[in-house]
């Protein structure tokens, strides 16, 4: 028999927490961890447990919980760019009504970090004491001020982000090549969303390279900063074009959704400020790995030449590599940001030369 926690891969601890609660079930879970590391499959999973009393993935109920199309779990994802009072609302009739089979049912709420406080407070007595047979289980990335109250009403677990190892193998069994695979999974920071659309990202090797050489490009000139900025803003806007292809379709499926419901309007609006998030998101995240790759320069420089005329230059670009990283969560100007950082940083290049010249006049 396979279980239906099977669908939930790479973490272990996380799953081994949630079986265990199953035997006597609280009203209502936090499943919290970054964007991919799979909370929403392990908040399928839990969903289908609860309503199924069993883990067996034939099991009729988590069958459907695992493919999102039982009756009697309602996943509710926000409207607009937060989850606001109306949509709580909506919760709690939803809450209300009669399971459509069985005598229990889920509702299984996305990004409750995005939800606002008045819709916090308004769901918050329907969370603490759920109607009979009805379990919540909510999903965030983070837990902040806003979310403390809901978080004290609910059995809390933690995902850490996936192991690199893990999303190889996840990539190499739906067909990817080995080695994309193997630099797709380094690069996808923990999570198995990125992982795959980096993995359908031909440049992602380029990009590496690129800026793995940056460091010995570095002449001291204007220019050259220039040209090294320029360059990468163009590779981060190629890099995007996955993403944004997936956003088209998902505009495409929302607006046949809401023909067949016969809504002329209502949720594109939403889910454009939705994909401007993701995609700034995902520039962050490539300029960051790119970065990393250059600090890796210095950092391999340091170790591998013990005579490098300046070791304390190349150890105050490491520095300033991650401070960088750190304030393009900020949203700062990336060109501005780039530009400053690259014409700080020093040459191994010149450094090399200049070495070679003072052991020449010592001889």
């Amino acid at each position: 028999m396979t279980s239906v926690w099977d669908s939930v891969l790479g973490q272990d601890r996380a799953v081994d927490h949630l079986q265990h609660s199953v035997v006597n079930p609280v009203h209502a879970y936090l499943l919290v961890g970054p964007e991919g590391c799979g909370k929403e499959e392990a908040a399928r999973a839990l969903a289908g447990v609860l309503l199924a009393g069993n883990d067996d993935n034939s099991d009729r109920n988590n069958d459907m919980a695992v493919r999102g199309t039982h009756p009697d779990i309602h996943e509710v994802k926000r409207e607009g760019a937060s989850i606001l009072k109306d949509q709580a609302e909506e919760v709690i009739k939803i809450a209300s009504t009669t399971p459509k089979e069985g005598n229990r049912k889920a509702i299984i709420m996305h990004e409750v970090h995005l939800m606002q406080p008045s819709a916090a407070a308004r769901l918050l007595k329907t969370v603490e004491e759920p109607p009979t047979g009805v379990f919540f289980v909510m999903l965030a990335e983070q837990v902040d001020e806003s979310l403390v109250t809901i978080a004290s009403r609910c059995m809390t677990i933690h995902f850490g982000p996936l192991d690199p190892a893990v999303i190889e193998h996840v990539l190499t069994s739906e067909g990817v090549k080995l080695d994309v695979a193997a630099v797709a999974a380094k690069s996808a920071h923990g999570s198995l969303t990125r992982g795959r659309l980096l993995a359908a990202d031909k440049q992602l090797a380029h990009r590496r390279e690129f800026f793995a050489n940056i460091p010995r490009r570095i002449d001291g000139t204007g220019a050259t900063v220039a040209a090294i900025v320029e360059q990468i803003l163009s590779l981060i806007d190629d890099s995007v074009a996955p993403l944004q292809q997936r956003h088209e379709q998902e505009i495409v499926d929302t607006e046949k959704t809401l023909a067949l419901m016969g809504v002329k309007r209502g949720g594109k609006k939403a889910l454009e400020d939705k994909h401007k998030r993701e995609i700034r998101r995902f520039r962050t995240d490539e300029l960051r790995n790119g970065l990393t790759e250059v600090a890796s320069v210095y950092r391999d420089e340091l170790a591998r030449n013990e005579h490098i005329h300046r070791p304390e230059g190349y150890v105050t670009a490491i520095h300033r590599l991650h401070e960088a990283m750190r304030r393009l969560g900020l949203n700062v100007n990336e060109a501005i940001l780039l530009r400053d950082l690259i014409w700080s940083l020093p040459s191994p290049s010149a450094d090399a030369a200049l070495q070679f010249v003072l052991e020449g006049s010592h001889e």
